[in-house]
């Protein structure tokens, strides 16, 4: 455990923290892991939210749903540490804009963190962390299909998901699946009533 990561920080905290001793105004992917290496599947979920969370070029979506199902799939087979490859490693942000997102979800951040806290902690490891890469996948695939009006929503489902593993918050974890779950159906259930729609009106 890493001088930026006691066991009573904080998600936010933690991301904020690595983010302010990082070098130079342009933070590389690298930077930010390396000193949150026990919970970088969390602060990658954190990270991947980004996108679907502030407004941004449409088609976005279809990227970060690959890479949250990459993300799952890596929980699938039972890594216990994300492998991200070196160009993505070696990506850079804007220091000022990881901050500004931060600011952004801070209402939500301090709502969860209240929340969070260490409990059913078996559910954050093996063999659940297989339920745990099988509803990533679920995500990162809803997120890359073209349903309308949904990237918001994937996108707070991931700040939720990341802040329960960094925290290791079995129970709100298990919440999270049931609502995934939930939205995964009502997301089939509207897109088919969608086609359905325009097949009878063209």
């Amino acid at each position: 455990m890493t001088a930026h990561e006691s066991r009573d920080d904080k998600t936010a905290a933690l991301l904020r923290a690595a983010a302010l001793a990082a070098p130079g105004e342009r933070i590389s992917v690298d930077d930010l892991l390396e000193p949150l290496r026990q919970r970088a599947f969390g602060v990658l979920l954190l990270l991947l939210a980004i996108p679907n969370a502030i407004p941004v070029p449409l088609g976005i979506g279809g990227v970060m749903g690959v890479l949250v199902a990459g993300l799952g799939l890596e929980m699938l087979v039972g890594l216990e540490h994300p492998w991200v490859p070196g160009f993505l490693r070696r990506r850079t942000m804007s220091r000022a804009g990881l901050l500004r997102f931060l600011d952004r979800i801070e209402p939500m951040s301090r709502r969860l963190e209240t929340i969070c806290k260490p409990r059913l902690q078996r559910l954050t490891r093996r063999p659940f962390t297989f339920v745990s890469g099988a509803i990533m996948l679920l995500i990162g695939l809803l997120l890359a299909l073209p349903i309308p009006f949904t990237n918001y929503v994937f996108g707070g489902m991931l700040i939720v998901f990341a802040f329960a593993w960094v925290e290791r918050d079995g129970g709100l974890l298990l919440a999270v699946w049931i609502t995934t779950v939930a939205i995964a159906v009502a997301s089939a259930t509207f897109s088919h009533a969608l086609l359905r729609f325009f097949r009878e009106m063209f």
